[in-house]
């Protein structure tokens, strides 16, 4: 049996709404497996330290990306986090496969980031006009995004 979850939003804002939480879905979801993948296989002199970032990064990223799935779910929106998706249309680039060295791997996901981000503040924008309340996500998702992006900045200047 099938329910189906109806919006309050009109359909117009409702179409702006959904592209806007399944793009930065998928974006969250390969940002995790690529921190993960990074994670994995770092090397350098300042592995440990980058290690657990990249874990505050995947932390991040779970935790919105079920905060955007459940946002889309209670909008009538089924989420669509399949690798299939994620991998044709995440904004997020390769990882080198292999080991990488330390500077490599922050230098990774400082452009990780900033493609994440860059992409969120358009959804952030388009989602503002027509609804507060995933704005409102999206102005958190930004900010914890930015903060992360803050700090592999730091570290790639040492």
């Amino acid at each position: 049996m099938s329910y189906a979850v109806k919006s309050t939003l009109p359909e117009q804002d409702l179409k702006i709404v959904g592209e806007a939480l399944q793009g930065s879905l998928v974006d969250l979801v390969d940002l995790s497996l690529v921190a993960k993948q990074i994670h994995w296989n770092i090397v350098g002199p300042r592995f440990r330290s980058i290690h657990l970032q990249l874990d505050e990064v995947v932390s991040v990223a779970r935790q919105y990306t079920d905060t955007v799935a459940e946002r889309a779910s209670a909008l009538g929106i089924a989420p669509d986090g399949r690798v299939t998706t994620v991998a044709a249309s995440s904004a997020v680039g390769t990882v080198k496969e292999g080991w990488l060295q330390d500077s490599v791997a922050v230098g990774t996901m400082v452009a990780a980031l900033s493609a994440i981000i860059a992409k969120a503040r358009e959804r952030m924008t388009a989602v503002g006009k027509v609804d507060p309340v995933t704005e409102d996500v999206f102005i958190q998702l930004t900010g914890d995004l930015e903060k992360q992006h803050w700090m592999f900045q730091a570290e790639n200047n040492s």
